[in-house]
């Protein structure tokens, strides 16, 4: 499922390039994660269609047509359980967002170079 990023029919402001630059790489990650546990079942672990309906709003996702959370879904479900798991989650933010794509490359360098210095 290497299918290309479709854009969600509803207007859609993309605010993950300006959280990577105030927060850095690894803040940026953490932020995804949080946004994934609000968006998850708790039960599950997992983002299903159903937690990702109830729980949209909350991350400013209100204007979101059921179609565009089926196509979320099923662009990030990359094993083809129906679900997202946080790794699927935090792939396809970075898919949704073309600017933040293209400072992919910073993002992880500086990510990497943090965990070397940690490492030392």
């Amino acid at each position: 499922m290497a299918s290309k990023p479709q854009a969600a029919s509803s207007s859609f402001e993309d605010f993950l390039p300006i959280l990577a630059e105030k927060l850095g790489g690894d803040g940026l990650i953490g932020e995804l994660c949080n946004g994934f546990r609000l968006l998850m079942d708790a039960d599950k672990g997992l983002i299903t269609l159903d937690s990702l309906r109830r729980n949209a709003a909350l991350l400013g996702l209100h204007d979101l047509t059921d179609d565009d959370l089926h196509t979320m879904m099923r662009e990030g479900d990359f094993d083809g359980d129906g679900a997202l798991n946080q790794m699927e989650f935090c792939v396809l933010m970075f898919r949704l967002s073309p600017e933040l794509m293209e400072q992919s490359s910073s993002l992880l360098q500086e990510a990497l170079l943090h965990e070397l210095h940690d490492f030392r």
